[in-house]
């Protein structure tokens, strides 16, 4: 699941400015960590929702989506 984020989904998001990386999958569960533009997206949904189409198409897996939004340090400068 961790490259499929990182090889396969994370440079599409990166094309829009954003930045997703893999935290941990467990019981289904998939956390994953947002930057960048998608830190402060106010339809971060939507991607979630094409994240997860995505896996079950590719993947075959069901997953429910934990988004962590973290700000870039230099926001706060």
């Amino acid at each position: 699941m961790k490259s499929y984020i990182e090889d396969v989904l994370a440079p599409r998001i990166q094309g829009d400015g954003g930045w997703v990386e893999f935290v941990s999958l467990e019981d289904q569960r998939l956390t994953l960590l947002f930057r960048g533009e998608c830190s402060k997206c106010q339809i971060l949904s939507r991607c979630l929702d094409w994240i997860s189409q995505k896996i079950r198409e590719d993947l075959g897996q069901e997953v429910t989506i934990l988004p962590v939004c973290k700000k870039p340090f230099f926001w706060d400068r």
